[in-house]
């Protein structure tokens, strides 16, 4: 466990997940060092943004749409829809910088130029953003905490729900995928309650993917390990 926050007008944040893992490669290191500072969505962390400036999302991607992922993981679900949708404006958050050196390595490889990155916790990012300037969230295999005492650690508990709701726009569309039974019965009490409507009309509509979708390391662990993907599809009230 380590705290996300060092600043001493910071809340107490516990971030509970992986920092980093195995040694990156001499490649990685040089993705980290030469590219993810101009990826900077900007000042985000308490220690640069004290007095939580909101970020000006509109000038970031010069005043496209704006869409948020939560936990990119390698990043080849946020690569994907930035090349296939570069009339929008892609941030990404992730804290496991062993997944931002992938990311960073495959936007080199795809020339992708509408993304930002910001390489930590998203409850600092929540506190930036203004009202209503994503038009787009994407939570897609979170960190599962399969103990039940750690379910409040979740990504879909009031901590990160309600500032997410905040920063949609009405209409804005919220996706949540996941192979995990439970995530899934808590994903389909919370999110509503936070101000989202669920849109599936049939079983299909949570059983197979989004007609966008491409398929993540993590998704294809999943299947090999026999679980069932869940695609839920919400909108903000």
């Amino acid at each position: 466990m380590t705290t996300s926050n060092k600043h001493p007008g910071a809340p107490w944040r516990n971030f509970y997940g992986r920092i980093k893992g195995k040694n990156l490669k001499q490649s990685q290191e040089a993705y980290l060092d030469e590219d993810l500072a101009a990826l900077s969505p900007g000042a985000i962390d308490w220690d640069d943004n004290p007095e939580r400036t909101p970020l000006d999302t509109k000038a970031m991607f010069d005043g496209k749409p704006v869409w948020l992922e939560i936990g990119f993981g390698g990043g080849e679900h946020m690569v994907h829809q930035a090349v296939n949708n570069p009339d929008v404006g892609i941030i990404g958050c992730e804290p496991y910088i062993n997944g931002v050196a992938m990311l960073l390595g495959k936007i080199r490889q795809s020339g992708a130029t509408n993304l930002k990155v910001h390489p930590g916790d998203v409850r600092n990012l929540f506190d930036v953003l203004p009202a209503q300037s994503l038009d787009k969230a994407f939570l897609l295999y979170p960190d599962p905490w399969p103990k039940k005492r750690h379910h409040r650690r979740r990504a879909v508990t009031p901590e990160y729900l309600d500032p997410l709701a905040r920063a949609l726009k009405p209409g804005a569309e919220f996706r949540v995928a996941t192979d995990i039974p439970d995530y899934v019965r808590q994903t389909m009490i919370e999110v509503p309650k936070a101000g989202f409507e669920w849109l599936a009309e049939g079983p299909s509509d949570w059983r197979d993917p989004w007609g966008d979708w491409i398929s993540t390391r993590y998704e294809q662990k999943a299947l090999r390990e026999g679980r069932v993907p869940h695609y839920m599809t919400f909108r903000k009230i």
